[in-house]
C-alpha cells in the first residue's frame, strides 16, 4: 500500500490505450451500470426517506462513474497509435 501512495499521479490520461486496460474499463463500466441498478432498485424497496436518500446518492456516484469512463471506449485507438511516434496501428 505504501508504494501506491508514493508513485505519481498522470496528469492526462494516455492517448492510446491497451487491448488489457480497454477491457479492464469495459469490466469496470459493468460493474459500476449494476451497482447503479441495484442501488436504484432498492432505493425503492425503502420507505425510509433517510435510507431511500442515501441509497439514491449511491446510485447516483455509481452513474457518475459509469458516465466519466464511457468517453475512454470512445476513441479510435488505431488513429491515434498510428500519430503517436514509434507506434503502429494495432491489427
Amino acid at each position: 500500500m505504501q508504494t501506491q501512495m508514493n508513485q505519481p499521479q498522470i496528469p492526462n490520461p494516455p492517448r492510446a490505450i491497451t487491448t488489457k486496460d480497454l477491457l479492464y474499463i469495459k469490466d469496470v463500466l459493468s460493474w459500476e451500470l449494476l451497482a447503479f441498478k441495484k442501488f436504484h432498485h432498492l432505493a425503492q424497496q425503502v420507505n425510509n426517506p433517510d435510507i431511500k436518500q442515501a441509497l439514491e446518492k449511491t446510485g447516483q456516484m455509481h452513474q457518475s462513474h459509469y458516465q466519466r469512463l464511457l468517453p475512454h471506449l470512445q476513441v479510435n485507438n488505431n488513429e491515434t497509435l498510428a500519430h503517436l511516434p514509434n507506434s503502429h496501428p494495432l491489427q
